[in-house]
């Protein structure tokens, strides 16, 4: 081989093999029967649990692309060093409400102080919100995919009253993780009330290491309130816990679309819940709701449909730029990643 040529070769090599090196993984989903996995490349950034043995579908872990879970583990995985063990309903993320009331339909159980069906708690009597298909996966992009899900809303003795298709969006954007949750909750049944309670709707429980109570972790919003006392029943775009995972700063927040109707407020406490509410009134207790009785209410037939999403991002709520990705979140999916997201993922 002329030498000159040999030594081309060489110099180029190492920038193919560093260019490909560098390329990030692209998205996956693999369908189990239980379990629907969200893969970035080998990691597993989020499973979607729904299978019989549970209450209410619901996703755990949640990952960081390289880095920690940032949701709480247990009951899901038991033994974790320091982990607390209260709440067992509140199982990483979830969505369901605490009090349905289903019109004209008689309830053989149901749990004392609820004036409906309980989907929120799982005490004896509670409601299950039972996934009975899961659509096949869409891969938008190498930073996008999708998945749709159909659940039966039912009482403690097996009772259809509600019907939801769940669609359930994953991006990853510039080392930060955006999961959107689409809604549509169908009155198929009978007419529905969403009764006033503070048990909702939309929610996650953070990773013991980033709650208030636990290591001091930051509760904020997106008004500049701080702390459960200035958090808790408040309106706001969005609510985030910051602080250290595995000495890892980074954070998670949660995202109220602004053309939900209704609009949530937050039932977050120092503990490490986060949960946007749509339907809590002057009972629930919440502040801003105080002398509200006008309950949402869907006339069998109707529709009611939300949006959310979860934001995981490294360093605080200021640093990983929660309002920034907020707004992109609003503009809506196919605006989520930029023209340069798509071209270069």
């Amino acid at each position: 081989m002329n030498p000159l040529i040999a030594s081309m070769m060489l110099a180029v090599s190492p920038l193919v093999v560093t260019q490909e090196q560098t390329q990030p993984p692209a998205l996956a989903v693999r369908v189990n029967r239980d379990v629907v996995e969200f893969l970035y490349g080998s990691q597993v950034l989020g499973r979607y649990q729904h299978g019989p043995s549970v209450a209410k579908p619901f996703l755990y872990p949640l990952a960081l692309p390289g880095g920690p879970v940032l949701t709480r583990g247990w009951p899901m995985v038991k033994g974790l060093a320091g982990e607390s063990t209260d709440h067992v309903h509140q199982k990483s993320a979830w969505f369901c409400h605490g009090d349905i009331v289903p019109e004209g339909v008689a309830l053989k159980q149901r749990v004392k102080g609820v004036e409906g069906v309980d989907f929120w708690s799982e005490v004896p009597g509670h409601g299950r919100i039972v996934c009975v298909e899961v659509g096949e996966p869409v891969v938008h992009g190498p930073s996008h995919v999708s998945v749709v899900t159909r659940n039966e809303w039912r009482t403690a003795d097996g009772q259809p009253i509600l019907h939801e298709t769940r669609t359930i969006h994953l991006f990853v954007i510039d080392g930060a993780v955006l999961w959107v949750i689409e809604t549509d909750l169908h009155a198929s049944v009978c007419a529905i009330t969403f009764a006033d309670t503070k048990e909702g709707a939309f929610g996650v429980r953070v990773n013991d290491q980033l709650s208030n109570k636990a290591t001091r972790g930051v509760l904020s919003n997106s008004v500049g309130k701080r702390g459960e006392k200035e958090v808790w029943g408040k309106a706001a775009d969005w609510c985030d816990y910051s602080g250290k995972v595995d000495g890892q700063e980074c954070g998670i927040s949660l995202f109220d679309d602004p053309t939900n109707r209704p609009r949530a407020v937050w039932h977050s406490r120092e503990y490490g819940l986060m949960a946007a509410n749509p339907f809590g009134r002057k009972k629930s207790g919440f502040p801003e709701m105080q002398g509200r009785d006008d309950l949402v209410r869907l006339a069998k037939g109707d529709h009611l449909k939300l949006r959310y999403g979860i934001y995981l991002h490294p360093g605080d709520a200021q640093r990983g730029q929660v309002a920034d990705a907020y707004k992109r979140f609003s503009a809506g999916n196919a605006k989520i990643l930029t023209p340069q997201d798509k071209q270069n993922p």
